[in-house]
């Protein structure tokens, strides 16, 4: 099992991720995951993969909200996973939840499998993004949806200034400071920053294969949820 330079980064930072995840945000990531529970229990979905799981908090979520559904969380990183594990066995929620190894460019699950698909601030990491979101609409269900939670740039003034300040400079050094790996929350604003923008994102998830595509902005644009169907 080869470890690719994304996995190697995640498992570098995986004792201090949930720290570091809360702080830096100021806790509100938990209020944006929370949110996209609700809207995908909207639709009472019975078979739910998320992606990019990490130390599985959204597949968690997931779970408190669509107790009706059984969730496969996946993800690159074997060290976050095992974190993850721990959480789901302290929240009693094995019986609901399972955390596996697989990457997103090519999911070892059958097509048509999954009434939803979700994605927490980790779709910016594919290696290859329409790779993945073609696999993301391999696996859907006919009319089942996927559900992409990720970082966005601020367009209003200020909130465009202080975040910039904020991720550019700030979160760097506290990243730093707090995980020891200069490297892993360098990257994490220079992956928000080329990651396309909201409009651009859109296109492309209906390049994909995707439709009904729409999105839901959080925190004055801080992050966006978007919601798009399987044709």
């Amino acid at each position: 099992m080869t470890s690719s330079p994304i996995a190697a980064m995640f498992d570098r930072i995986s004792p201090k991720y949930d720290a570091l995840n809360h702080l830096l945000s100021l806790n509100i990531d938990k209020v944006w995951r929370r949110k996209t529970a609700k809207v995908v229990a909207q639709n009472h979905p019975k078979t739910i993969l998320d992606l990019a799981t990490g130390t599985a908090d959204l597949a968690i979520a997931l779970a408190r909200r669509n107790p009706q559904a059984k969730i496969i969380g996946m993800d690159i990183s074997e060290k976050m996973l095992d974190i993850g594990k721990e959480k789901v066995k302290r929240q009693d929620l094995e019986g609901q939840v399972e955390l596996r190894f697989g990457d997103a460019a090519s999911l070892p699950l059958e097509d048509d499998s999954f009434d939803a698909v979700t994605v927490a601030f980790g779709v910016r990491n594919f290696e290859d993004l329409c790779k993945g979101l073609s696999e993301i609409h391999r696996v859907l269900k006919p009319c089942g949806q996927a559900f992409i939670l990720e970082f966005s740039m601020p367009e209003q003034f200020p909130a465009k200034q202080l975040y910039h300040l904020y991720f550019k400079h700030l979160l760097p050094r506290i990243g730093k400071w707090v995980s020891k790996d200069k490297s892993a929350y360098s990257y994490l604003p220079a992956s928000v920053e080329k990651f396309p923008r909201p409009d651009c994102f859109l296109q492309i998830l209906s390049d994909n294969g995707l439709k009904n595509n729409k999105m839901k902005v959080y925190s004055w644009g801080i992050a966006t949820l978007y919601v798009a169907q399987k044709r």
